[in-house]
């Protein structure tokens, strides 16, 4: 139930393929549910539109810093990951080759953006308790009142403008927690250029970001 909804509502989720019924609060739970019953084709053609996961196989293509790397996988190669001119270099069984790949996106993810955070929340002479990763759906970074900052590990395959936007983003909210016009204006001081366009960009590509490796 949704007590601001005026409608019955039905939306897919790209990212987890789920299907999401918004019902108004005097709207009754056996209606709603007809309701959506008799659009069952409209969400089908809308699953059916939605690309498959990209998982990480040897051959595949994955974004790293908004680059793609071609999978080169080799058995007698050591486990050790290593970037090389549009390749990722990796070895090791093939059998959990995949996990690997994402526990080194994972290390590299929380190393960058520890990096950067450290470095936009000195600028901005904020006081940082800590940076943590996570696999959020909905968000792309977090920050609570005690100073912690939490980030997906997916904006590791964005491109560079867009992940550290989103650090100055979070950084802001050490300062201001909220999105007030001082916030607004701390994110581009940190950041030295207008965010718009790392916004812009994820949400124009998010949600392919969401489709990439293990979940």
């Amino acid at each position: 139930m949704s007590p601001r909804a005026r409608r019955l509502r039905l939306s897919v989720d790209p990212r987890t393929r789920s299907v999401l019924l918004t019902v108004p609060r005097r709207v009754s739970q056996r209606r709603a549910l007809a309701w959506a019953s008799e659009h069952q084709q409209w969400i089908e053609r809308q699953l059916a539109e939605i690309p498959p996961p990209q998982h990480f196989a040897p051959g595949e293509s994955v974004p790293v810093y908004g680059e793609p790397y071609v999978i080169d996988w080799d058995a007698a190669r050591p486990r050790k990951i290593r970037l090389e001119e549009g390749r990722m270099i990796c070895g090791g069984p093939l059998e959990g080759h995949d996990r690997r790949i994402l526990r080194w996106l994972k290390a590299e993810a929380l190393t960058l953006l520890t990096r950067e955070t450290r470095e936009y929340a000195e600028r901005a002479g904020a006081r940082l308790a800590g940076v943590g990763i996570g696999d959020p759906v909905s968000r792309w970074g977090s920050c609570s009142s005690k100073g912690a900052i939490r980030y997906s590990w997916r904006l590791i395959l964005a491109p560079e403008f867009v992940r550290r936007a989103t650090v100055a983003h979070e950084v802001a909210h050490l300062v201001h927690l909220n999105h007030g016009p001082d916030f607004h204006a701390l994110v581009a001081e940190i950041f030295g250029a207008d965010p718009r366009p790392a916004r812009a960009w994820l949400k124009r590509e998010g949600a392919a970001l969401h489709r990439i490796g293990l979940r």
